[in-house]
């Protein structure tokens, strides 16, 4: 399989994407918890890493690049908010209000032996810097919704830093159908930083037309299940539906834990989480348009319902 997509990524001309993600918890028909995520990705098919990400490759003996290495980068921000939006005093049952502004950079690398491993660095703040009081009340204010009032409890400034590492095994278990595709891959892998620490297990479910069988999952904003947003142009309509579940061993979630350095609100989080997705994505030409929903159980003892929120994405080829 090595070899083919090596030789898939030298014959296609057009090897960048950019993608832009927004999931949001209004699709769903709440306003709380993870109440909002975008996250803008532009993703280098072939390109090799820069420095930072070589000097790593030498520190770390299991991490090593190839010619089927890509590179991938992200901004974005994120917003959790309690679920009483309309009160400017915090609820101490509820989680903190909180936001996070970021940038990532990674690589992914398939491997003789028939795995995937990426290596992604973020680095951000939360806090009033992350600018989750203006974004949420602008589009409030646009879509004519409720006014937030609770920002001035928001978490204190706080830079941000995490190191994740993923392993997948796409198409462990494979089955062709006429023009149909049908696989599994299950994944593993950890992060580490003082924004989340977890370790991480599950595994996704495709079947798609023949020809997007090598089309990734759509890009979702972290924590989440893993996908690039990679897929193959195509002149007549093309499609996939996928279904997933990951769960998480977690260790640190400063939306949860409150701030690392400075006194904050904060509630006791669960230990275990786990997510439950399903999705759609339809490519014509060099666009692709998706759309996942996700099922978050519940993160922190004192909160009422799971979470359920919608993404949106979409990726275009150039």
């Amino acid at each position: 399989m090595k070899d083919k997509v090596a030789n898939g990524i030298a014959t296609q001309e057009k090897k960048r994407y950019v993608t832009l993600t927004v999931e949001n918890d209004l699709f769903s028909g709440t306003d709380r918890n993870y109440t909002n995520g975008l996250r803008l990705g532009w993703f280098d098919l072939g390109a090799k890493p820069p420095g930072l990400t070589r000097k790593i490759e030498d520190m770390v003996p299991f991490f090593k690049t190839n010619e089927t290495t890509s590179t991938f980068y992200s901004i974005g921000q994120n917003m959790f908010t309690p679920e009483d939006v309309e009160s400017s005093v915090q609820d101490p049952n509820d989680r903190p209000w909180a936001a996070f502004l970021y940038g990532s950079m990674g690589t992914i690398t398939l491997k003789d032996e028939g795995y995937v491993d990426e290596l992604e660095l973020t680095l951000g703040v939360v806090g009033p810097m992350a600018l989750g009081e203006q974004a949420q009340k602008t589009i409030h204010s646009l879509i004519n919704s409720t006014n937030p009032k609770g920002w001035d409890n928001q978490l204190k400034n706080e830079p941000g830093l995490m190191v994740s590492w993923q392993r997948r095994w796409p198409e462990q278990f494979k089955v062709d159908v006429g023009d149909l595709f049908l696989a599994a891959s299950p994944h593993a892998g950890v992060t580490l930083g003082n924004i989340y620490t977890y370790g991480n297990i599950g595994g996704m479910v495709k079947l798609s037309s023949e020809h997007s069988r090598w089309d990734d999952k759509p890009l979702q904003v972290k924590p989440a299940m893993p996908g690039t947003g990679f897929f193959v142009p195509s002149d007549t309509p093309q499609w996939e539906v996928f279904a997933g579940v990951e769960g998480r061993a977690v260790a640190r979630n400063i939306f949860l834990d409150g701030n690392t350095f400075a006194d904050s609100h904060s509630v006791d989080k669960k230990p275990f989480v786990a997510d439950l997705s399903a999705g759609v994505a339809f490519t014509w030409g060099p666009t692709r348009l998706s759309y996942t929903a996700t099922y978050r159980t519940k993160e922190f003892d004192t909160q009422e319902d799971a979470a359920v929120f919608g993404g949106v994405s979409l990726g275009y080829n150039f």
